[in-house]
C-alpha cells in the first residue's frame, strides 16, 4: 500500500496596515480654502453683476487686449419635430409645411450672457 504524504499549506492572513492619520490641521485648511472660494464666487458675481449693469447704461471698454461685450443668441425648441410631422401624415397632412409654419410662427427664446476674454 502506498502512503499519502499530508503536506501542510500555509495561508496567509493579511497584515493589519497602521491607519493613516488626517490631521486637524488639514481639515482647517480644507474649510479654509472652502470659504475663500465662496468668498471669491461672491466677489465675482458681484463684479459681473457691475460689469453688466454699466455696459447695459452705455459704458465704453477702454482699448487694450481684453474686451467685454454681451452675447446674444435666439433659440427655437423644435424637440417635436418628428413627432408632429408623423402625426401630421397620418392626418394626411403635409408634416414638413406643417412644422415650417409652427417653427415661424413660434417666438425665439431670447439668451444674453457677457462674455469677457
Amino acid at each position: 500500500m502506498a502512503s499519502t504524504q499530508i503536506v501542510p499549506q500555509v495561508v496567509p492572513f493579511p497584515q493589519s496596515t497602521p491607519r493613516e492619520t488626517i490631521s486637524q490641521l488639514e481639515l482647517e485648511l480644507l474649510i479654509s480654502l472652502r470659504n475663500r472660494a465662496q468668498e471669491i464666487q461672491k466677489q465675482v458675481e458681484t463684479e459681473e453683476s457691475a460689469l453688466w449693469t454699466r455696459l447695459e447704461a452705455g459704458a465704453v471698454v477702454e482699448a487694450g487686449p481684453h474686451r467685454a461685450e454681451f452675447k446674444e443668441s435666439f433659440r427655437r425648441n423644435v424637440s417635436w419635430k418628428s413627432v408632429c410631422i408623423r402625426l401630421a401624415k397620418r392626418l394626411k397632412l403635409d408634416g414638413a409645411a406643417y412644422c415650417a409654419r409652427v417653427l415661424a410662427s413660434t417666438k425665439p427664446t431670447r439668451t444674453v450672457s457677457l462674455e469677457i476674454s
